[in-house]
Formats: structure tokens, C-alpha cells, sequence
């Protein structure tokens, strides 16, 4: 508290006190004054009543003047209004304080403010811009605190003012803050002044010693860093630093991880630490760190680190011993250097167990992998906790024959827990130390995950493979049963008028024989040796002439929504084949939406190399390709059908319903044109199909290519052709054919037509047919698959002597399943079996015509 020369208690100056208000006394005298005047001026007669109504009004005013008073209501203010406590705790503060009004005058200033400014008298006291006034390290500071002061805001500012004189320089805080928060009260402004010169003073010391700590820790003979719970590095000593090639001023700006100074896998041994909650645990790790350049440092940690209420670590102290500089001449020592970093950047998770099966150390490649499966089980974690439930009596029983002592105990595989499909190969040996909580046994561990779903792949492909093969083989049997059946009913269709009784049966026969045709086609499909007419294709445009076709498909219940990719990417592909692949998948996605309906969205894209590579499928190189993406909103896939929709004959659907051919044949298609097709699904949520089409690159001959016309316009086109055609002829044909009973049906119709044909069984035949008739067969029609000499055969000995006779492949299979056989100049029409008596005439016309 200040005090006077006399030892006295020093008051402080207060300006608000007033024993009245001069202003209403005027108003009271002026109103009585004005009430004399008007009397004067009244008659005599009425002067009487005025001055009784004047004396009671003011009788009345007097009465509740009185009342307020004793009530509290109405007080005098004098020089003891105020409440003499508080006023007694602001004149005897240590901080000074001071009021002004709007204008900047001073109504009150308590004794510490007084002397702050060293004013003598009330005369002397200056408010607060006026006392450091002339100071430019104090004059910005008052300038925003005065501003605050007019805006009505708080405001605190620390500022050093040297006095005048040979005063010492002190530290002071000024706060600034309206009076009250009533409109009148915020008028004023309260200032408050505190002396914080020792307490910087204090602050100044403690920095002191905080630097000199730092610059101790910094150049101590070990280094030292420290980690948050994001692995970034907090601090890192200059010694360290040193001994890493690092610049200090990168650490602490977020730019350096752990990861970056340990070598290898050790970072995972620092960051997988699990304690107790409110544990504090030091751990030791024989590790390398790396420098900037790439060299390893082998170091001993001590790591120290903190673990909160919820047992999570919180930010780590590692300090580091150098373990480099005696390697040469202590062969111990190397020798353990040796050890740790065969131990430590070993390709396999290694780990000691005691005979329990707990882990009592492992390396850095083994906390990586496993640590989200251990951070469950407690401190002290057990190795049985990473498999699955199913696979933890077989690696129980390794670890009891490693803790005996047996050698040779095979590899156990199995699947680890947790979500998703991971597997690992745990190899197991024994260890010489049985003593109590020792070391017992030895885990190596290799995660086979990879490897698993590889080997999937390659049985499924093989799989797959082999169905086709399979599939293929019975297609070129049944095709060459079909041709037969379907040449016989086009015969016996000609001989019956439609009005015949057994008319209607051939009619049922042909096309039972059609439909068989089409499930054929679905397993050549599926085989991908269907014989394919690709041509460049905008994938907009395809699926914009099948929109209308869709639609009365999927019926009205089903919203169908095409979304058409920006200048997508041509492809090359049979146009049929890939809207067959579009109706299959329509169709699909509608029977899995019976009820309420729901929504089909098929969308194209373009999908670059980077973006291909992120999808991640399996099997799908990174290259540019054009996507469709058809997706539903139906019941979905269960996952363990999903790996089967690909299958022929696989269907889950009722009977009667399906053939199981709808999903094989989309696969064999998209497979044929150079594709990839991949489903994803969701039981509940729908189903999407993404088809990913290789980018067509059009060469200089083909960018004048006329555009392609829909699959089903063309077919349609096609059989009106047909219908309307003449497909008489003359000619000799060579017919080449080793099922007896189908070559005397086709030269049966080609006869029939006006043609003289000459038969075969197979090439040898057919050559010595040629060289006796001396030239004069017009055109030779021969299947592929024949005993003695095929059908390639023939046509490269044929074209030895005859190089311009016309010839006809027919077969069950593709036309590239044999093309490679052919010569590269060798120039052949080819008509795929099962075919009718019509479709075989106009072939036969039309090449010869050509």
C-alpha cells in the first residue's frame, strides 16, 4: 500500500464525488419562480384556489420525496455514498487504477497509480497516454489499447518503459476495460497499471536455465530425439543430428518422421509399445538408424514413453548410445551389431516365446504385422492371439514340441484374425534355455496372404480354362450334330406345304435345333473360340442404339439411367457380341430387382493407366482402357456365390429360369475381345459390373471406316436378305466333309440349288478329286478338324497348283482356332456350324460371285 512521508496511508483522488446537482436545483427554483409570475396575473377572486392546488402539489411531492427516502429508493449523494469497502480495496491495491471520461480526464486515480506515475498532487495526475508519452517502444501499445478504450473492448498489453532519469528500466501490463456495461457507464473507462518487472525477471531466468539445459542436451556425448503419437519427430539433438547429416531447423516443422532416421522395420518396434493406462515404460531396442545419405548407424535406445488414462501412447523420449565408433576393435560388440541387423531386417516376422506361448521379443517386421492383432491382448500378449480360432491348436501343439525340445516340427499354416482374409506359414524351433520364464521357442512367421490369393487365381484361371476346353469340345460335336439336324428339317420343310399335319412338328424341331444352336454359341462363347468380327466402336454410340431395346427388356418397374462418358476412347470389338454382353447384364440386374423395381445405371468412362492401377484388380495391367459400368439396385451377391457367377451352368436362379450361360458367356466375350470384367457387390445394396475395354489406337487405313452398324439392325438386315435372295447357282463344288451322314446332306442341298458337287471324306481324298478333274472344280467347301490331312493342309497343297481356287471353311470352332495354321497370304471365306440349307446356298453364291 503507498504511504505518505509521514508513514500515513496515502489517499487516492477521486473527482465523482458531489454533494448535489446544481442543475435541478436551478429547475426546482426556475418552476417556482414561473408558478409566482403566473399568480400575478390571475384575478383575486381565483387566486386562492391556484395557490391552494400549488401548495398541494407540492405537499404531494414533499410526501413521496419522503417515502422514497426511507424506503432506499432515493439516496443523497454525499462523500459517504459509496461503499466504503470497496472503495477501501481499490485505494489500498497494489495495481494502479485509474477512471476517465470520455475526453480523457481523470475521475479517479488510486494511491498505487500515483505513485506508478510519480504524481505529487491531484494536479499532477495525468492519465495513462500522457504519462508515456515520447516512448515509440510504449506509444504503439497505448495507441491500441486507446483504441480499444473508444470501442468499448478489453484489452491487455506488457510494455517496457525506461523512466526519466536514471531510473531503472521497468516492465509494466496495462489492461484497459469500459467502466460498466449500462450505456452511461461505458462512458468511462477504467485503466489498471501493474509493476510485472520482477516477474520478467523471474520468466527471463527460468529461459535462462531452459537454454542452457537445451544447449547441454544438445551437446551431451548421446543423442537424444522425441516422437509424437504420429511418429513425428518433436526434437532432435544437435549431436544426433550430427551423427544423421540432418539440418536442425527441418526437425519440429513437421517434416521429419521416424521412419526417416530408423532403418528398416525397427520404427515399428518404438511405435507398437502397449502398456497399462497411466504406465510410464523404458524399453531398450539394439537398432540402425540411417543418415540423410542412406548410411545405417547402429545404436542402443533407451526408449521412454508415457501412456495416458486410455492406455494409448502419448509423446516418447528416446535417448541414443553409438554403437559405431568401437565396432573394429571390440569383436563382441561387432559381433552383436552383426546379430541385431540379421535380426532386424530379416525378410520373415520373427519372435521368442516362453513355454506359454507369450512374446517376450520380436523384430521390427513382426510388430508391423501383427501389432493390430495384439493391441487387444494386454501387455504381455500371446502369439496364439494373431490366428484364428480354428488354427490355434495346431500352433499350440508346435510351441509345446519346441518347448520339449523336438526338433523338425513341420510349418503350420494359418488364417489370422481379425477382419479379412490374411494367412500366414508359422515355422517353429526349440531353444536350449527351459529355465522358467526363458525363451522356450523360436517363431519364424512369412505372411502368405499374396501368395494365397495367387494360387486362387491360378486354380480358378485353370479352372476356368479347363471348363472351356471342355465346353469347346462338346460345342464342335454338337454343332456338327445340329448342321445335320437343321439341313434335315430344311428339307423336310420343302417337302411339306403348311398345311400338312406333321408341318408343325418339323417347325417344332428346327426350332428346338435353333435354340440348341444359341446354347452352343454360348459355350463357344464362354470357350472364347467363337469366331469374332471386331470393329472400331464408340461405346456412346452402342449403347445408345440398344437404349429403346433395354427398356422394354427391363420393363417398366425398372429405371434405367444411361450416363454417357466425355470423349470416350474408341475400342475394337464385335458389336454383336458386346451387346449381347449389355442385354445379358440387364437382364440380370432386372431379375435381381422382382418386386418394387429399382434403378439400372449403366455408365461409360475413360480410365487412364494411373486410374486403372488404383482399382487394384487382380490380372488387369495398367493401360488405358474404355469402361461400361452397369449397376443395380437389387439384392445383391453373397460373397461366396460371387466367385462362382462366372461359371457355365452356375445359376442361382429357379428352375426353368436360367442356364446358368448368361454370366460365362459375358465372361468369355469380354475375355475374347481382350477385356477384363469384374463384379462387386453387396447382399442388400446391388450389384456393379465394371468391363474394361483395351483403348483402340486407329491406324492411317482405318480412320476412313465406315461406321458400325448395330449387331441386331445387321441381323435383321441379314435375313430379310435371305428371305428375298435367289440362291440358284452353277458351278462345281468339291464338298470335303468327314461325318458321311452331314456331307450327303450339304451336297444333297447344294445339289438341289443347280451346283454339281463332288464329295470327300478328307484332304487326301479331296486333293486327288482336284488333280483328276485337271482344274475344273469352281470352289472347294471343307471342314477344319478331319483325319489325315485338315482343312489348313488342304488349302496350302491346294493353292500349290490351283493359287486362285475359291475355297469355303466350315467348322465348329472359332476361325482363329486354325488361322494360325493357315499361310499368310491364304485368303478363305468361313461359315460357322450349326448353319441351315439357306444360309450354306448363299454363302457358296456370294464367294463365288467374289
Amino acid at each position: 500500500m503507498a504511504v505518505t512521508d509521514t508513514g500515513e496511508p496515502r489517499q487516492g483522488i477521486d473527482r465523482t464525488r458531489r454533494s448535489g446537482s446544481a442543475a435541478m436545483v436551478l429547475v426546482v427554483a426556475l418552476g417556482l419562480v414561473a408558478a409566482a409570475v403566473g399568480l400575478m396575473f390571475v384575478s383575486r377572486e381565483n387566486a386562492a384556489n391556484y395557490i391552494l392546488m400549488l401548495l398541494a402539489a407540492l405537499s404531494t411531492v414533499g410526501v413521496f420525496a419522503l417515502f422514497a427516502l426511507a424506503a432506499g429508493i432515493v439516496a443523497f449523494s454525499g462523500k459517504d455514498a459509496a461503499n466504503p469497502m470497496i472503495r477501501s480495496l481499490i485505494d489500498g491495491a497494489f495495481d494502479g487504477v485509474v477512471v476517465t471520461d470520455p475526453k480523457g480526464r481523470v475521475l479517479y486515480a488510486n494511491a498505487a497509480y500515483l505513485d506508478l506515475v510519480n504524481a505529487v498532487d491531484a494536479r499532477d495526475v495525468r492519465p495513462v497516454e500522457r504519462v508515456f508519452i515520447g516512448d515509440p517502444e510504449v506509444s504503439e501499445a497505448v495507441y491500441r489499447l486507446l483504441k480499444a478504450a473508444r470501442e468499448g473492448r478489453r484489452l491487455q498489453e506488457e510494455v517496457r518503459f525506461v523512466g526519466p532519469g536514471e531510473q531503472p528500466a521497468r516492465w509494466l501490463r496495462l489492461r484497459v476495460r469500459p467502466l460498466g456495461d449500462s450505456k452511461h457507464d461505458r462512458r468511462s473507462t477504467v485503466w489498471t497499471v501493474a509493476d510485472i518487472t520482477r516477474e520478467r525477471e523471474k520468466q527471463e531466468n527460468i529461459f535462462l536455465e531452459l537454454q542452457h539445459a537445451i544447449d547441454y542436451l544438445d551437446h551431451a556425448p548421446a543423442g537424444f530425439f522425441s516422437v509424437d503419437a504420429q511418429s513425428a519427430i518433436l526434437y532432435l539433438n544437435a549431436t544426433l543430428a550430427a551423427w544423421l547429416d540432418y539440418d536442425l531447423a527441418s526437425v519440429g516443422s513437421g517434416g521429419l518422421k521416424l521412419s526417416d532416421i530408423v532403418s528398416g522395420e525397427g520404427a515399428s518396434l518404438l511405435t507398437t509399445l502397449r502398456g497399462a493406462p497411466g504406465e510410464v515404460k523404458t524399453e531398450v531396442f539394439d537398432l540402425d538408424l540411417k543418415t540423410r545419405a542412406g548410411r545405417t548407424v547402429p545404436v542402443r535406445l533407451f526408449h521412454n514413453v508415457a501412456f495416458g488414462a486410455d492406455a494409448v501412447a502419448g509423446v516418447s523420449r528416446t535417448l541414443v548410445l553409438n554403437r559405431a565408433r568401437d565396432v573394429a576393435a571390440d569383436p563382441q560388440r561387432a559381433a552383436e551389431v552383426r546379430f541385431m541387423r540379421f535380426f532386424n531386417r530379416t525378410p520373415m516376422a520373427i519372435a521368442t516365446l516362453d513355454k506359454g506361448g507369450h512374446i517376450l521379443r520380436s523384430n521390427g517386421l513382426f510388430a508391423r504385422l501383427f501389432h493390430d492383432l495384439l493391441a487387444g491382448s494386454g501387455e504381455k500378449s500371446t502369439i496364439l492371439s494373431v490366428i484364428g480360432a480354428r488354427d490355434r491348436v495346431a500352433l499350440e501343439a508346435a510351441i509345446h514340441k519346441a518347448a520339449g525340445g523336438q526338433g523338425d516340427i513341420a510349418p503350420v499354416d494359418a488364417q489370422l484374425a481379425g477382419p479379412g482374409e490374411r494367412y500366414a506359414t508359422f515355422y517353429v524351433t526349440a531353444t536350449e534355455d527351459d529355465a522358467g520364464e526363458a525363451e522356450a521357442a523360436i517363431v519364424y512367421a512369412l505372411e502368405t496372404t499374396q501368395q494365397r490369393a495367387l494360387e486362387n487365381q491360378v486354380k480358378q484361371s485353370q479352372k476356368m480354362e479347363s471348363v472351356g476346353q471342355l465346353a469347346g469340345g462338346i460345342a464342335h460335336d454338337f454343332n456338327n450334330v445340329l448342321s445335320a439336324i437343321m439341313m434335315a428339317t430344311d428339307f423336310l420343310l420343302n417337302a411339306h406345304r403348311p398345311t400338312d399335319p406333321s408341318f408343325q412338328d418339323i417347325m417344332q424341331i428346327k426350332q428346338n435345333a435353333n435354340r440348341a444352336a444359341s446354347l452352343v454359341r454360348q459355350l463357344l462363347a464362354f470357350s472364347r473360340r467363337q469366331t469374332l468380327r471386331p470393329q472400331v466402336l464408340d461405346l456412346n454410340e452402342v449403347l445408345s442404339d440398344l437404349n429403346m431395346l433395354l427398356k422394354r427388356l427391363i420393363g417398366e418397374s425398372v429405371k434405367l439411367d444411361v450416363v454417357h462418358g466425355r470423349d470416350l476412347w474408341p475400342v475394337k470389338a464385335d458389336i454383336s457380341q458386346l451387346e449381347q454382353v449389355i442385354v445379358n447384364l440387364a437382364v440380370n440386374a432386372r431379375d435381381a430387382m422382382p418386386e418394387g423395381g429399382g434403378q439400372l445405371t449403366l455408365r461409360t468412362a475413360n480410365v487412364p493407366a494411373a486410374e486403372a492401377a488404383q482399382f487394384g484388380y487382380a490380372g488387369m495391367p495398367a493401360a488405358d482402357y474404355a469402361m461400361i459400368e452397369a449397376r443395380d439396385t437389387g439384392s445383391g451377391i453373397a460373397p461366396e456365390v460371387l466367385g462362382k457367377i462366372f461359371e457355365p451352368f452356375f445359376t442361382t436362379k429357379d428352375i426353368g429360369k436360367g442356364t446358368g450361360l448368361g454370366l460365362s458367356t459375358v465372361y468369355g466375350i469380354i475375355k475374347q475381345t481382350g477385356g477384363f470384367i469384374y463384379p462387386e457387390s453387396e447382399p442388400g445394396k446391388g450389384t456393379t459390373f465394371r468391363i474394361f475395354l483395351p483403348r483402340h489406337t486407329p491406324a492411317p487405313e482405318e480412320k476412313d471406316e465406315a461406321p458400325a452398324i448395330s449387331g441386331a439392325l445387321a441381323a435383321a438386315g441379314d435375313m430379310a436378305k435371305l428371305a428375298t435372295a435367289d440362291l440358284t447357282g452353277r458351278g462345281t463344288i468339291l464338298l470335303v466333309e468327314d461325318e458321311e451322314g452331314l456331307r450327303a446332306l450339304n451336297a444333297r442341298g447344294l445339289a438341289s440349288r443347280g451346283y454339281t458337287v463332288l464329295e470327300a471324306s478328307n484332304g487326301v481324298e479331296a486333293m486327288e478329286l482336284i488333280e483328276a478333274q485337271g482344274g475344273r472344280i469352281d470352289l472347294v467347301v471343307s471342314d477344319v478338324v478331319m483325319p489325315e490331312m485338315d482343312g489348313p493342309t488342304l488349302l496350302r497343297e491346294m493353292r500349290r497348283t490351283n493359287p486362285d481356287l475359291k475355297m469355303i471353311f466350315v467348322s465348329g470352332y472359332a476361325e482363329e482356332a486354325f488361322q494360325k495354321n493357315l499361310p499368310p497370304d491364304g485368303k478363305f471365306t468361313f461359315l460357322p456350324k450349326p448353319f441351315t440349307l439357306k444360309q450354306l446356298v448363299a454363302t457358296v453364291k456370294e464367294t463365288m460371285a467374289g
